[in-house]
């Protein structure tokens, strides 16, 4: 069974002004809002930052460490570089969890007020 989508609202919407955006910009909500984003993304962007500089200068000045063979093939080397992998990705995954349980439902409460809808 297909279900429809429905047609376009035939109100115009009405676009925040100027003074609206600064008005809310300066609002308590929003600095919140902001402090829960800087909050979170910037410690964890200079941790990732040093790690990856961690792992860049031990293959430049550590050779003999990074090339200490753990298992047949495998050094250390090949094992801080899918590291990087790993945290990449599990950073992405802690940051969508984040957004989602504390950035989006007050990014979205602001949104709909400013759209006129609360």
């Amino acid at each position: 069974m297909a279900t429809e989508t429905p047609p376009p609202s035939n109100t115009a919407r009405q676009l925040p002004s100027a003074e609206e955006f600064v008005e809310v910009q300066a609002s308590a909500e929003f600095g919140e809002l902001r402090r829960s984003y800087r909050s979170f993304a910037f410690p964890l962007t200079l941790a990732f930052i040093a790690w990856y500089l961690l792992y860049v200068l031990l293959s430049n000045f550590a050779g003999d460490f990074m090339g200490t063979k753990l298992f047949g093939n495998v050094n250390v080397a090949f094992v801080l570089g899918l590291a990087q992998f790993v945290t990449t990705f599990l950073i992405a995954w802690w940051y969508s969890r984040h957004a989602a349980a504390k950035l989006d439902p007050k990014a979205e409460a602001i949104k709909s007020r400013m759209e006129g809808g609360a």
